[in-house]
């Protein structure tokens, strides 16, 4: 049962136009220390709200904090992760299970989806790709020409792909070495987030990571994926930059998980860095070197991940050109 500090609504803001056309939502803060998002719909609602700007068609549905506990609490999370497992519960048993049973429902009325978010170590901001179409069981997709054209006008030079492959190869490792974690960690959905979830329902979607948290730069890199998303669809009148040249793809291929507090890197990484084959990346708490498995990119790196939590990714470059 929920705390009755907790919040207990989720907000929404719509816009439809008269004119039927494309159905968009975009969201911000899916965790809680990540509000460029939040700050870039903002600026879009005080827009959209004066007449600045003017919907011309379609729907266009704006979720500016999506988890208000989180954002309450200036951090990630509130109870769980948001972005990890999402579905409907039948019976909830977090705060975040209770925003997905709202939220869901809301991304399946919906065609297209952008989720705005950030990083904690510093870099450049990227956009996460979904799959090449595909029949497959890990994440069957039908709309990849589609998101493809949408990641190369959002103003970004670097995509990551592979993302769920990524995920379910951890979750086989972790069954394999039987670890007492989280029952989540051990669920093959564990790696289902907003866009995994809204292309498993039929729609496409990009989650676009717009920088550092506090780059001061962020929050208008989400402004201007927002609009370039709008402008793409025909939903307002603005012109829509050319798609970008020479996109940089990675595609993720593992996941390694921090084993104990006292796991430790070698230095301060950064997504992207590039290593080589054999380079040692960090070191397990009783001294067992962690190295790279040949040469790439670590990805994601999280000095304060929770024991049986992702440490880093390992990425390599991808064949796939958009």
């Amino acid at each position: 049962m929920m705390s009755n500090d907790f919040p207990t609504t989720l907000q929404r803001h719509q816009y439809a136009a008269f004119e039927p056309g494309p159905r968009l939502l975009v969201l911000g803060a899916v965790h809680g220390n990540e509000t460029c998002g939040t700050q870039a719909i903002a600026q879009l609602q005080r827009e959209l709200d004066s007449g600045a700007l003017r919907l011309r068609r379609g729907l266009l549905t704006l979720v500016p904090i999506t988890n208000p506990l989180a954002y309450r609490k200036q951090q990630r999370q509130g109870e769980r992760n948001l972005n990890r497992n999402m579905r409907v519960n039948a019976a909830p048993a977090s705060f975040e299970d209770h925003i997905c049973n709202v939220l869901c429902p809301w991304i399946d009325e919906h065609e297209v989806l952008l989720d705005l978010h950030s990083f904690h170590t510093g870099g450049v901001p990227f956009a996460m790709l979904g799959p090449e179409d595909n029949q497959g069981e890990v994440e069957p997709f039908a709309h990849a020409a589609a998101e493809a054209r949408m990641v190369a006008h959002l103003g970004c030079k670097r995509v990551v792909e592979g993302w769920m492959s990524a995920y379910v190869r951890g979750v086989e490792r972790r069954r394999q070495q039987g670890r007492a974690v989280s029952p989540d960690l051990l669920d093959r959905q564990y790696g289902v987030g907003t866009t995994e979830y809204a292309r498993g329902r039929g729609l496409y979607g990009v989650t676009l990571e717009c920088g550092q948290h506090d780059d001061p730069r962020a929050p208008q890199v989400a402004y201007h994926a927002i609009r370039q998303t709008l402008a793409l669809l025909g939903m307002i009148d603005v012109p829509l930059a050319p798609p970008v040249e020479g996109i940089e793809i990675i595609r993720l291929v593992d996941v390694i998980d921090m084993d104990h507090a006292a796991d430790s890197f070698t230095r301060e990484w950064a997504s992207f860095d590039r290593v080589r084959q054999g380079e040692v990346i960090g070191h397990r708490h009783g001294g067992a070197p962690v190295t790279a498995p040949g040469d790439g990119y670590i990805v994601f790196p999280n000095p304060r991940a929770l024991p049986g939590n992702e440490w880093f990714y390992f990425g390599v470059d991808s064949e796939r050109r958009l």
